[in-house]
């Protein structure tokens, strides 16, 4: 390990609003610096936007930990602005028990069961959709979808689901620094703590639903019942944001590259690999941490203990080291290893969930729609970690 090596350091800010408007830029920068570089704005981290290395960092929790925050904040170094996630900022052990009950949960049979539920929901929604001819791509449907479904599934009761679209963003909008995009989320929480922490208790949560097969965890003694409700939380939180923004890009894609659009309708059996394609494309989380458990090093670069790393998830899904013309959309391509979801022990949870949603939207999208024509310009919701559509306006041309 080479102790002199200098690390190129480039004077990039990843949450100055013209990088998350567009941070493709910026990635290109990091990746062609070097497999490590240092940001001017933040002396005390590390970055890496190369596919490798944002891989082997995900893959390594026994070097790189997430009990610290998947954020910019490192928690052993000052106090969490909320109780820390019992699955995304844990480690092992503690978290390989949690994630064991939630594995069990989201298992493939789960999957199965609900996929005819969640299919019909989607030809629901698009006949809606149809009817209206002209949609907001995320308002009529990326946002109304998971919102639908996947609350649902946990048992959360109809009322007051707009929470979650004010808590989510909230709480990706906290993995970055304390910015004017932190503040406006934190000013609109005022009621929703309450709604969400309410609709986290049993007695809120339907029976049979994912949300009570967590306290029937905590009656078998598998997890305490002061941790139930903070696992409710964790699905919460993670569940819905993500999967709206990953339909919204899916459709976003889909919109403007129209002879990829026409592959799709051609063989709707292509929606799962368009939707995964879209997630390599347009990584939905662009950000997210680790850091330093303790001296160690990342291709062949020191990383002291205690250092932050900030691995570009949406650099490394378009590294060409990894993939052959990164910028274009192409549902033939088959983007196994791409880190949208993360990878790694900590890899998304809920990730069969997530893809079971893209795939049955899309599906019937398929099967209905003749093509999908943009009708006029899209607007980005800005946030610290996420890539998202505020409004994407599109035309649906009936079969």
């Amino acid at each position: 390990m080479n102790h002199t090596m200098t690390i190129p350091e480039l004077d990039f800010d990843p949450y100055a609003p013209e990088n998350l408007n567009d941070p493709y830029p910026m990635h290109h920068a990091v990746r062609e610096a070097g497999p490590v570089v240092r940001l001017k704005p933040y002396p005390s981290l590390v970055a890496c936007s190369r596919h490798e290395q944002v891989h082997a960092v995900l893959n390594d929790h026994v070097n790189f930990i997430s009990g610290a925050g998947v954020g910019l904040t490192n928690f052993n170094l000052e106090a969490p602005f909320r109780p820390k996630s019992l699955i995304l900022e844990a480690d092992p052990p503690q978290h390989t028990q949690m994630r064991a009950i939630l594995s069990r949960i989201l298992s493939p049979k789960t999957v199965m069961q609900i996929r005819e539920t969640f299919a019909a929901e989607a030809e629901t929604l698009l006949d809606r959709c149809m009817d209206q001819g002209t949609i907001d791509g995320i308002h009529d449907l990326a946002q109304l979808y998971p919102l639908k479904v996947f609350p649902d599934a946990v048992g959360v009761e109809a009322d007051g689901r707009e929470n979650l679209l004010i808590y989510g963003d909230m709480v990706f909008n906290a993995l970055g620094p304390r910015n004017e995009l932190l503040a406006k989320s934190a000013a609109r929480m005022g009621p929703v703590t309450e709604w969400i922490m309410a609709h986290c208790a049993r007695e809120n949560l339907r029976p049979g639903g994912f949300g009570d097969q967590i306290y029937q965890a905590a009656d078998a003694g598998e997890i305490s019942h002061e941790q139930a409700p903070m696992l409710v939380r964790s699905f919460l939180s993670a569940g819905v944001d993500t999967t709206i923004n990953g339909l919204g890009n899916a459709l976003f894609a889909l919109a403007h590259h129209p002879a990829e659009y026409a592959r799709l309708h051609a063989d709707p059996a292509l929606a799962r690999p368009a939707f995964e394609e879209a997630l390599r494309w347009e990584s939905t989380a662009q950000t997210f941490y680790r850091t330093a458990g303790r001296d160690t090093e990342i291709a062949g670069v020191p990383v002291a203990k205690n250092t932050k790393v900030l691995c570009f998830l949406g650099g490394a899904n378009r590294d060409p080291r990894k993939w052959p013309e990164p910028e274009r959309y192409d549902i033939g391509r088959r983007p196994t290893g791409h880190v949208a979801l993360g990878s790694g022990i900590h890899g998304c949870v809920g990730q069969a969930i997530a893809r079971l949603e893209g795939e049955v939207v899309l599906t019937a999208l398929a099967r209905r729609v003749k093509a999908i024509e943009v009708t006029g310009p899209h607007t980005r919701r800005p946030n610290n970690t996420l890539r998202a559509l505020d409004t994407l306006p599109l035309r649906l041309i009936p079969v």
